[in-house]
């Protein structure tokens, strides 16, 4: 992490509203219980003190998606707390996992092998979960991979299920009709595992008016992002602040970054900002995205570079325009949501791009606080 007067940015991570959120979904979807996805860095805002804040408010399961992923939480988490592998294990890794205390979710039939393979070599019981594809065609056993563990049920000898899960396809959209078949099918098949703690539901399933079985996943809801297409009930957890690092008058007629892909039809005052894709701002922002001076928009002129933006602040009263002026880019004029829109994709890839140069300002209130505001 960046000290603050050596990075390009501030990234401020507001663990109250994090946890507030995880008390939002919890409430939405009880008596299930919410777990929380950290994979990719916990969306890019730090696994280890976005599970201590998850932990803090209640949680106490957790989702990666890599082995390594989990080898690194392990050590922040308290002895027993559930880690569980999205994506399984590769071939060898099993001892390795067994070591590390991990709970792999097993997708296909040759992970299961290995797994309980793994279970008769150390001579006792691993846990795991099984994830069965209940239409979409990603991860997860295929119906005919499921009669047959079903037909041969040796095959889970040594492996302790502790969860069966699947995954929405379509749950950001509550109109969508793949909803309801895909829960139809995923309780078909988990009616072969009675007693089995399962799990459907995302951020956006923990929204819809349906049966939320055993353990909902949340992510992108517990960072803010919208779980569903229409509204969103999150609190913003993100905001970046910028600073101006340099500021030109540029004559009109005069054309402005790489390619000179914008051209000023007015004497223009620009405003370089020390962020660019290298920091994870798409660069399908240039010309097209904006940041915020002070509560005004301002335009992005020209294309985004690996290190910089440039901004038409010409509007901008010129008391606020100085080096080193703030500049927001995330925050409570723009959402994460907002400038995925811009870029033409989803908040979460906007978040999990979030560079490592940027300084990280950690937010939490004292815990007496933090239960107060919890319960309002």
């Amino acid at each position: 992490m960046q000290n603050e007067h050596m990075a390009g940015a501030i990234l401020r991570i507001d663990l109250d509203a994090l946890a507030t959120n995880y008390h939002v979904i919890q409430r939405q979807v009880a008596p299930a219980r919410v777990a929380g996805v950290i994979k990719a860095d916990a969306y890019g805002l730090g696994a280890v003190p976005v599970a201590k804040a998850l932990l803090q408010a209640g949680c106490r399961h957790f989702f990666v998606a890599h082995l390594g992923e989990a080898a690194a939480l392990r050590r922040a988490l308290p002895a027993g707390t559930p880690v569980f592998v999205l994506n399984g294990l590769h071939p060898g890794a099993e001892q390795e996992c067994a070591a590390i205390g991990a709970t792999p979710v097993l997708n296909s039939l040759d992970q299961i092998a290995r797994w309980a393979e793994c279970a008769r070599r150390l001579g006792q019981s691993l846990p795991a979960a099984l994830q069965f594809d209940s239409g979409m065609s990603r991860l997860g056993l295929p119906l005919q991979e499921v009669e047959t563990l079903v037909a041969e049920r040796s095959r889970l000898s040594g492996i302790d299920l502790t969860l069966l899960m699947s995954h929405l396809a379509c749950a950001d959209d509550p109109d969508a009709l793949f909803n309801a078949q895909q829960r139809m099918s995923f309780q078909t098949v988990s009616r072969h595992f009675p007693g089995v703690p399962r799990s459907l539901d995302n951020s956006g399933g923990s929204f819809l008016d349906r049966c939320h079985f055993d353990v909902v996943r949340a992510g992108i809801g517990l960072y803010g992002g919208a779980p569903q297409k229409v509204g969103n009930p999150m609190r913003p957890v993100v905001s970046l602040e910028a600073r101006i690092i340099q500021l030109r008058n540029v004559p009109a007629g005069a054309a402005v970054g790489y390619g000179l892909t914008h051209r000023c039809i007015r004497p223009t005052r620009i405003a370089t900002i020390p962020v660019g894709y290298a920091d994870g701002w798409p660069r399908h922002l240039s010309n097209k995205g904006s940041a915020f001076i002070a509560g005004q928009r301002v335009p992005i002129a020209g294309r985004v570079s690996m290190d910089s933006i440039t901004l038409d602040v010409t509007d901008v009263p010129e008391r606020l325009l100085y080096p080193d002026a703030a500049v927001e880019l995330l925050g409570p004029h723009q959402s994460v949501d907002d400038v995925a829109a811009d870029a033409g994709t989803i908040s979460y890839e906007i978040l999990t791009q979030l560079g490592r140069r940027y300084h990280r300002d950690y937010h939490a209130a004292p815990a007496a606080e933090l239960q107060r505001s919890i319960r309002a």
